[in-house]
């Protein structure tokens, strides 16, 4: 008789854990994944990057017909209308497509899925509903969930102020949308609804947009996102939020200390981070202690303080980026095989999915100096590249940073339309070891966007042609 029901429970089907699922099931191993939710998916497809990718295309489509740009190029489309029940219903579609695939990979893998929220037992011993499961191996793959702020109370059903579940759900256009936090998830989400007609202003405590990216993409996002019509209110602390009716009143405040303003919003998007879903598991059954962030520490091979219980994802330090789990869960299944699993956690791309896209990987300069490197950088605008100036498509740069000794590429940092997909040579690259002067000397294909990425690195070396 077999000593355990599994060699290996999955706790969470999000990115990091139905890949870790997968990827255990392939090496051989008997695998059982418990997930709370009705789908798979976790965040990232029921909640997150899925359904708000679907709203950032469906908005691009309707702002390009009805702001004009279509008519630029002789396509004419009078009298276009917003039929946001349509868009919502093709965005849930999109949604349950690929949360059915996974169910369906699942199945295909012989991935046993345990309905239910699971909590240990002991270091071996999970119980999932009213299950109890065996396994030897257990990997922590519970995501992450919105940080609330104090006095400002979300409600997804009333939905006037909502948090970003909320938001990919709104039954109208806000009048006035107001962001409390200036990173991804509030700039993506403000811009779909600036797109399709909301008013939208953006408040963020510190005194730029988008924490932890390059300087020069910050600064030129703020530009980008006020000439879009965007309002910023940087350093602005908001200190309560309270809904009248239809209207929501907020009041804010100086970051620095200052007089209360008051601002009246149709409806507000808190949006000021994530936190790990680490509560609730049982850890103390186990003796897993969390350090001062919530998260679960763990060893290069993603093994915690208790032997047999691993962790990924959201969970543990790092990013919060569906990808970066997505690798942890391939390499944790790996490494629980006996095989060796890695991930490169100095080469995790990000993207900010708003028009134009945001992309980095690698140090930003700031990081850069401060970790003691000489540095030669070229940048390149997207102005001068010959695809993005005949789409009418040119603003933002290639940023390429290089050490001045060994010109080896420490980070690279996009603005463009199509930076997210751009940014995958430059990880690619930098996985290599790679140079300024070998992505400057690799030929790239003529006319495309991409071409950029090959001048910003003939720029280090103070070369570029076309600047």
């Amino acid at each position: 008789m077999a000593e355990y029901d599994y060699d290996v429970l999955v706790i969470g089907a999000g990115p990091g854990g139905y890949v870790a699922a997968i990827r255990a099931a392939q090496l051989g191993l008997k695998t059982a994944c418990a997930e709370s939710r009705e789908t798979l998916g976790g965040t990232c497809l029921n909640v997150g990057c899925i359904p708000s990718k679907a709203l950032l295309h469906g908005s691009e489509l309707f702002e390009e017909a009805e702001d004009g740009h279509l008519a630029k190029w002789g396509i004419k489309a009078s009298g276009v209308e917003l039929d946001l029940t349509q868009m919502m219903a093709e965005k849930s579609k999109a949604v349950g497509e690929l949360t059915g695939g996974i169910e369906f990979l699942f199945k295909k893998n012989k991935v046993d899925w345990k309905k239910g929220h699971a909590t240990f037992q002991d270091a071996h011993t999970v119980k999932v509903g009213d299950e109890t499961v065996t396994a030897k191996d257990i990997v922590i793959a519970t995501g992450s969930s919105v940080t609330p702020l104090p006095n400002v109370e979300v409600d997804n059903e009333k939905l006037r102020i909502v948090d970003s579940t909320g938001a990919l759900k709104l039954e109208e256009v806000p009048e006035h949308l107001v962001v409390i936090g200036g990173g991804v998830i509030g700039l993506e989400l403000g811009s779909v609804w600036r797109r399709l007609g909301a008013k939208v202003t953006v408040i963020e405590f510190l005194d730029q947009l988008l924490p932890g990216m390059d300087g020069d993409i910050r600064k030129e996002a703020g530009k980008i996102f006020k000439k879009q019509g965007m309002e910023l209110k940087l350093k602005t602390k908001v200190t309560g939020a309270k809904v009248d009716g239809d209207k929501v009143m907020l009041t804010a405040e100086p970051a620095d200390g200052g007089d209360e303003e008051t601002i009246e919003a149709s409806h507000v998007l808190v949006a000021i981070g994530r936190r790990p879903n680490t509560e609730n598991l049982g850890l103390d059954a186990i003796g897993l202690e969390l350090n001062k962030r919530s998260q679960i520490e763990t060893d290069h091979d993603f093994r915690t303080a208790v032997d047999g219980v691993w962790a990924i994802g959201d969970v543990i330090p790092g990013p919060m980026l569906a990808h970066k789990a997505e690798d942890e869960g391939i390499a944790v299944a790996e490494n629980i095989a006996g095989q060796t699993g890695i991930v490169n956690h100095a080469i995790i791309p990000s993207v900010v999915y708003t028009m134009p896209e945001m992309a980095g990987v690698g140090l930003t300069e700031e990081e850069a100096k401060e970790a003691g490197h000489t540095l030669k950088i070229g940048k390149f605008p997207m102005m001068a590249n010959s695809r993005a100036k005949t789409n009418r498509d040119t603003d933002g740069f290639v940023k390429v940073i290089a050490d001045a000794e060994t010109d080896r590429v420490l980070g690279v940092h996009i603005i463009t339309s199509l930076a997210g997909t751009m940014i995958a040579q430059a990880a690619q690259a930098m996985e290599f070891g790679t140079t300024s002067e070998d992505i400057a000397y690799t030929c790239h294909a003529h006319p495309t966007h991409s071409e950029a990425i090959k001048e910003a690195a003939m720029a280090v070396q103070g070369k570029p042609i076309h600047a």
